[in-house]
């Protein structure tokens, strides 16, 4: 296996994995996996109380990818804002789209998600599914969000939080 390229990622630095969101990188570290020597990403997710090692060569195939920019948190906030697009197709054909959106590890399709599954107090209950795909959304937007703007969750969550009700406002 030859290395063609350093990785951009260094241990400490923040990460965002597709599938579980934001991740810290601990170490990088070398394996030996079924005879071949193998050096790995050694990522932990906190939050999820889960570890996570990554081949540094699969990293950016499998969308690893380094936090957003401010600019992006943004222009997430703006997606927020914007009036839900709910469209007629059956559920379970959505609830997939939706899923697909989350575990693309693209912020802008997290908060289109968050934006669309978002009921205020006056509107009709969210059935169980729904509001599993709520939060599981809701929750990846306000750890990336509170990542990059180096805060804490609790703050990135009121942020959101406000965005989703001045927008029902």
């Amino acid at each position: 296996m030859t290395k063609t390229k350093k990785s951009e990622f260094r241990p400490n630095d923040y990460v965002v994995y597709p599938a579980h969101g934001v991740g810290q990188i601990m170490s990088i570290e070398e394996q030996e996996i079924a005879g071949i020597k193998l050096e790995l990403f050694v990522i932990s997710f906190e939050k999820d109380k889960m570890t996570l090692r990554v081949p540094t060569h699969k990293a950016s195939e499998v969308g690893m990818r380094s936090l957003s920019s401010p600019d992006v948190v943004s222009e997430a906030m703006k997606t927020l804002r914007g009036k839900a697009k709910v469209k007629r197709a059956m559920w379970s054909r959505r609830a997939q789209e939706y899923e697909q959106k989350i575990n693309s590890g693209d912020l802008i399709a997290i908060a289109e998600v968050v934006r669309d599954l978002h009921r205020a107090d006056d509107q009709r209950e969210q059935s169980y599914s729904e509001r599993q795909l709520y939060e599981a959304a809701l929750e990846r937007l306000t750890r990336e969000v509170a990542a990059v703007t180096g805060g804490d969750e609790v703050a990135a969550a009121k942020k959101v939080d406000e965005v989703l009700v001045s927008r029902a406002a």
